[in-house]
């Protein structure tokens, strides 16, 4: 698989699988997390999430900066690697649940999402840069969007288990303290223990079944309804403390395989010299005028794509909750398992998109990157239409209707399939945008450009918490149908400017 790439490429991508399990840590468990932990509705912890989501992608312009600056790219990445261990640290520490102080506490998690958000900037884009730089050899250069959708491919074997170990470490430590899994259950304990509001008969009567049915030991005759759930919360909210601390273990593995491999990498600040000291490779100011500006119309273009695709945390998580049979094959599933769809079809699914890349090539019919790009667009469409046809179909009720969990629940198999058409959409677009992002940036802003590519997914991010608002505000096919537009928005307009970037890439 890797014979015709460059030898680097295998451990550069073992060295970013922590930093893959850290980020699907995040997108399973966060939102809910957020919830469970602070007692905040979807709105709000909805704004947390695309605020981290963004600031992750943002700050990789910052890291890009610094290392083209300090022409340091591989001790900035080692750096990233350090910091982003340390925010893992900070929100792995327990602390107790209900929260006392919920601003301060609230302050801390996000200084610790900073943190880890910080971290990925100074990582993410310069270790793209120096896998880029790999394929910069004559002997390589046509492998370049295979070498990038494999680099894609093994980095994701660490997202795989991410959204397995999170739920089976929560799940683990409340069996442990007599209590079982529900989904729904979290947000009834908040509104028990919510002085200032009432809860309707429906709650109450929703919070004594569930409360009886997550006890394996009969607590709640025992406890008040008050006790229960602060209990309750408290283990819940601390199993995902430890999921966090997971993250470290996976992060320190990537920084030794990063530190055993690092004299071997190559290192993009070479390829600056030996553009600016070989006669008639230095690029025109015209010239760099004409591929920056090509980038930034790609850039503005995947804003609206990322905005919908990475709802897969926040949104589609979401309706994993509210609104999904959590049973698969007659067996109890947790709303974090579907996280780990996307990685395992990620892994799974690239070899069979290469094999089509390669076959389209022998017959000299290879689309270009930017078509590809669009296509993968189109595809995302296709996703979010059958969620929104589906939701249709069910006549599944408002948000604001729904007591806990809805009482018309869709198979997990719509989910399954979403992610799986959407994991096929960013194939054609996430690894082959990073490539063509290498290939096209003038070699004295590698870094730079690989952060802004990274800030529009940022940008796309920032407005994830519009989903939530929808979500929660409009009927929930409509929501899907949003997503759906903005796929297609995307789509026709990289198709508009297909040849002027087919040009520039050249």
């Amino acid at each position: 698989m890797f014979k015709n790439h460059p030898k680097g490429l295998f451990a550069a991508a073992l060295a970013n699988m922590g930093e893959r399990f850290g980020f699907y840590t995040m997108m399973a468990i966060l939102v809910l997390f957020l919830q469970a932990k602070f007692g905040l509705d979807g709105k709000s912890a909805g704004i947390i999430y695309s605020v981290f989501y963004a600031l992750i992608y943002v700050l990789a312009l910052a890291g890009g900066f610094i290392a083209d600056m300090t022409r340091n790219y591989k001790g900035t990445i080692l750096v990233g690697l350090f910091v982003m261990a340390g925010g893992y640290l900070l929100l792995s520490i327990p602390t107790p649940t209900p929260v006392s102080n919920v601003t301060m506490a609230l302050a801390f998690s996000c200084l610790a999402l900073f943190m880890i958000a910080f971290g990925n900037g100074l990582f993410k884009g310069n270790l793209q840069a120096l896998v880029g730089q790999m394929y910069d050899n004559e002997k390589y250069s046509k492998m370049r969007d295979s070498g990038f959708s494999l680099f894609y491919m093994f980095i994701n074997v660490g997202a795989m288990f991410a959204p397995l170990v999170a739920p089976a470490l929560r799940n683990w430590w409340l069996k442990s303290h007599g209590f079982i899994y529900d989904a729904g259950l979290p947000s009834l304990c908040h509104q028990v223990l919510d002085k200032s509001k009432e809860m309707s008969a429906d709650a109450i009567g929703k919070f004594s079944e569930l409360s009886s049915a997550v006890s394996l030991q009969g607590q709640t005759m025992s406890l008040t309804a008050e006790q229960f759930a602060a209990d309750y919360l408290n283990v819940f909210t601390t199993g995902f403390h430890y999921a966090f601390g997971v993250a470290i273990v996976a992060m320190l593995i990537s920084v030794v395989i990063y530190i055993v491999n690092k004299k071997g990498f190559p290192d993009p600040k070479d390829k600056v010299k030996a553009t600016a000291g070989t006669h008639g490779s230095e690029m025109s100011v015209q010239e760099v005028r004409q591929r920056v500006w090509a980038l930034f119309a790609v850039y503005g273009v995947v804003i609206f794509f990322w905005f919908s695709f990475h709802q897969n945390g926040l949104t589609l998580t979401f309706f994993a909750r509210d609104y999904t049979n959590l049973t698969l094959f007659g067996i109890p599933i947790a709303v974090e398992h579907f996280q780990s769809v996307n990685p395992f079809l990620v892994v799974f699914l690239t070899p069979v998109i290469m094999g089509l890349y390669g076959w389209l090539r022998a017959k000299n019919m290879e689309p270009s990157t930017p078509k590809k790009i669009a296509i993968g667009m189109g595809i995302a469409a296709v996703a979010f239409t059958l969620m929104a046809v589906v939701s249709k179909i069910s006549d599944l009720p408002l948000h604001s209707e729904i007591v806990g969990r809805s009482n018309v629940l869709v198979t997990p198999w719509l989910l399954i399939g979403t992610y799986f058409i959407l994991t096929v959409a960013e194939l054609f677009i996430s690894p082959l945008g990073i490539s063509f992002v290498s290939k096209v940036a003038p070699p004295h802003l590698q870094g730079l450009m690989q952060g802004g590519w990274l800030t529009a997914t940022a940008i796309g991010n920032q407005f994830l918490f519009i989903g939530a608002i929808f979500y929660e505000s409009i009927p929930i096919w409509a929501t899907w149908t949003i997503f759906v537009t903005a796929c297609l928005i995307s789509m026709f307009t990289m198709l508009f400017m297909l040849k002027w970037l087919e040009r520039v890439a050249k």
